[in-house]
């Protein structure tokens, strides 16, 4: 055993010690005669000049061109549609994951209000019932009515913002009223002149 770890302590001591090598240079002529590249065997470049040649194409090749030619404008409508149509989307997507939020962690006593305006709204509709007209206006009525009740803030800010809009829109119609009147009633063949029957 002994003579086991002489034998393997000598070469590994000697790995532990460090010294340096200097390399004695030759003083050899250069070279008179240096080789190109191109000389070598490997980098020969064959004398004859190469063409690229385009394979003709297939007739399956064609009819794919001619049919992606003719789907590019609709590809393209399609994308800008998608565009378009994404951040609404996402928004939308967003209001949804918002409001089930909010029914999750829903304040107290929502759920009962809720109620009592859903109810005044089909009691609305029971009270429509033979016209059109009333089935349009009594429901939204009835639930905005209940709903005022218990969101008064809400209300007055959503009656000044509707009422604005009210305002624009029938000044609109009006002016537009007018111009119709004017281009088709005030025309100087349809004026009656009083002169003239005289």
């Amino acid at each position: 055993m002994f003579k086991v770890i002489q034998r393997s302590m000598g070469p590994a001591s000697l790995s532990l010690l460090t010294f340096k090598v200097y390399a004695a240079s030759k003083k050899d002529p250069p070279p008179k005669m240096s080789v190109k590249i191109d000389e070598l065997s490997l980098y020969t470049v064959p004398e004859g000049q190469s063409k690229y040649v385009e394979e003709p194409r297939t007739q399956l090749e064609e009819s794919i061109s001619h049919f992606r030619h003719y789907c590019e404008p609709y590809t393209s409508w399609c994308q800008e549609m998608y565009s378009q149509t994404k951040p609404k989307m996402q928004s939308l997507f967003q209001l949804g994951l918002d409001s089930y939020d909010y029914l999750q962690n829903s304040p107290p006593g929502f759920f009962p209000r809720l109620g009592v305006i859903g109810f005044s709204g089909l009691v609305g509709l029971l009270l429509a019932r033979g016209s059109k007209i009333k089935k349009l206006v009594y429901p939204p009525s009835f639930m905005g009515l209940a709903a005022s009740i218990y969101y008064p803030q809400q209300a007055i800010v959503f009656l000044q913002v509707s009422g604005e809009k009210l305002y624009d829109w029938g000044l609109h119609g009006y002016i537009v009223v007018e111009d119709l009147w004017k281009e088709n009633f005030q025309k100087p063949g349809n004026v009656k002149n009083s002169s003239g029957n005289k």
